[in-house]
């Protein structure tokens, strides 16, 4: 079983960085690939970031790829979400997710595809 927590989020002005962090229980993280998902008021969940197992790959969404990166510390059992020059439209609640797979170069997007989800992190970007 693996268990999910995030933390790093906060109130911040357009233009500023954050990261978030997504510490992981569980013996078998290592093999697990890791995703952001984020979910703003009045819409649906939607992905982020992805990185696989391996961290060979990783894949953004087209609003977010050039200003955040997504990386995992095996060690540490963590997977960080680097956001940089944040705008207004990035306000969210920002859920990391992760799912045994036996492909170590595997990135997931869609979020039925991750058995394990954390409880969220409010990112709140004002203008």
């Amino acid at each position: 079983q693996v268990q999910l927590v995030e933390s790093g989020g906060g109130l911040v002005q357009a233009g500023d960085s954050l990261r978030l962090s997504c510490a992981a229980s569980g013996r078998a993280f290592s093999s697990y690939p890791l995703g952001w998902f984020r979910q703003a008021p009045g819409k649906e969940r939607e992905f982020v970031a992805a990185v696989s197992w391996s961290a060979i790959n990783t894949l953004y969404t087209d609003s977010v790829n050039g200003r955040f990166t997504i990386s995992r510390d095996v060690a540490k059992n963590t997977v960080y979400l680097q956001m940089n020059s944040l705008k207004p439209e990035d306000t969210a609640v920002y859920y990391c997710a992760a799912t045994p797979s036996p492909r170590p170069a595997t990135v997931y997007v869609s979020d039925y595809q991750y058995e394990h989800w954390g409880q969220g992190t409010q990112v709140t970007v004002s203008s």
